[in-house]
């Protein structure tokens, strides 16, 4: 996994591909880590808002970063592209 930034945010990506990346919700004024490949995920916590591809996971600022939650998804969203399912 390589962390380039590219439309002015922190994005990471793997083999080449776009995988994850850091910003803050415009409207909410949240920090929320954006999962470009959010919609093959159905996780409660992960949000779709208007768009296509991506998910967002929408951090509380006054608590702790939910460790075990980030490092589920970014294993299921490796798996996406070691399986196949997403092209690399």
């Amino acid at each position: 996994m390589t962390n380039t930034l590219k439309y002015g945010m922190p994005f990471f990506s793997y083999k080449g591909k776009m995988f994850c990346y850091l910003w803050i919700h415009k409207k909410l004024k949240e920090p929320y880590m954006g999962i470009v490949e959010g919609k093959h995920f159905d996780e409660v916590f992960l949000i779709q808002e208007n768009r296509s591809r991506t998910k967002i996971m929408l951090f509380d600022v006054n608590e702790d970063l939910p460790l075990k939650q980030i490092e589920i998804i970014i294993r299921k969203a490796i798996d996406l592209y070691k399986t196949g399912i997403v092209k690399i």
